[in-house]
């Protein structure tokens, strides 16, 4: 069954998932968004599990502390290629805002890397608090960009450890001032991506040296020094570029 057009319409993420015809009771957080959104009895609603599932819902009741929803027809949703990205471990603010973005472009994986120069960085966002903050980030842009899919969040890891987790047979890029341009290197429409995006002040030799050895081309973005977030969301932006089909 397809589901209306659900443009405009207040969009919720539902991590439990729901079920067609379902009567489902939504907590605190749901609530008071539906409250800034003054949203009233008999709203249409679209819901998403994060996982693929996309429902169409009614608000039936909103109170003080949950909402009642009625949910409608389910879909799925097939995801996007794969595009998998080494996060540098690095400022709080600037790696949420990179979370963020990532996940309105349809970001597959997120995994936080403890670069060389990653140490030097106070206060940094690591540690399993700041994870959730990161997946609290994450689904609040999957609601807003109407997504179905919620990148798979790992724990932070040295280089070593990343790179043993990572997908085989994708083409692997890292961003670095001296290699190609990022669209020359792309070519086709790739079935998967792997972009490995350093710290504030870049890698260092040992970490090229790791990453070549594993595959990775070295790929440009611009002819000037960019921020780890903005590097990573333009590299994001043209690599879906390629990918979104």
């Amino acid at each position: 069954m397809e589901l209306p057009d659900t443009a405009g319409v207040a969009s919720f993420v539902v991590p439990e998932g729901f079920a067609p015809q379902q009567t489902l009771t939504l907590g605190d957080d749901v609530a008071h968004h539906m409250k800034v959104r003054r949203l009233a009895n008999g709203a249409p609603l679209r819901l998403t599990d994060g996982a693929g599932h996309v429902a169409s819902a009614t608000l039936v009741s909103l109170a003080r502390n949950a909402a009642t929803v009625e949910v409608g027809a389910v879909q799925e949703v097939p995801p996007l290629t794969d595009v998998h990205l080494l996060a540098p471990i690095g400022d709080r603010d600037r790696m949420l805002w990179l979370a963020e973005k990532a996940t309105e472009l349809g970001l597959t994986s997120w995994r936080p890397v403890l670069w060389h120069r990653s140490r030097s960085v106070q206060p940094r966002g690591e540690g399993p608090g700041f994870q959730a903050k990161v997946r609290a980030r994450m689904v609040s842009a999957l609601a807003q960009s109407h997504g179905a899919w919620l990148p798979n969040v790992y724990p932070d890891a040295t280089l070593d450890r990343a790179l043993a987790g990572l997908p085989d047979h994708a083409p692997r890029l890292m961003l670095d001032a001296s290699g190609q341009p990022i669209s020359e290197a792309i070519s086709g429409n790739p079935t998967s991506l792997v972009l490995a995006l350093g710290p504030e002040g870049g890698l260092d030799e040992e970490e090229r040296t790791k990453l070549t050895a594993k595959g990775f081309s070295a790929v440009s973005l611009a002819p000037t020094i960019l921020r780890f977030e903005t590097a990573g969301l333009a590299a994001l932006a043209i690599a879906r570029s390629f990918t979104h089909h």
